[in-house]
């Protein structure tokens, strides 16, 4: 005869009836998301949490994270302008531009130090 053991685990529900999911609980569901490679829908899915509500988190937590300080420093070359400038776009939006190859390579040197 086989016996089972079952344990009746209660979540608290709000007056709607939906599942309130401890703050806690959503940052750790949010980092485990960074890390698993899935989209955001099929992560919801995994883990058995509504796709609107998930996003909403994810949302929520880049809000209060706080972003990468953003600076402009302007430098400048003594050379008098020749040619056509040259102008180099980095991927993360800085516009490198320089009247000769040396100057940008110089600029780009002195902005990456």
């Amino acid at each position: 005869m086989a016996i089972i053991a079952t344990e009746l685990i209660e979540t608290k529900r709000d007056e709607r009836g939906r599942r309130i999911t401890p703050p806690s609980e959503r940052e750790a569901l949010v980092r485990a998301y960074a890390e698993s490679g899935l989209t955001q829908k099929a992560f919801a899915k995994q883990e058995g949490v509504k796709y609107p509500t998930f996003v909403s988190w994810v949302q929520e937590n880049r809000r209060r994270r706080p972003g990468p300080k953003i600076g402009f420093t302007e430098l400048t070359l003594p050379r008098a302008a020749s040619a056509a400038p040259l102008e180099v776009q980095l991927v993360d939006g800085t516009i490198i531009r320089g009247s000769s190859v040396e100057d940008v390579a110089r600029l780009l040197q002195l902005i990456r130090c």
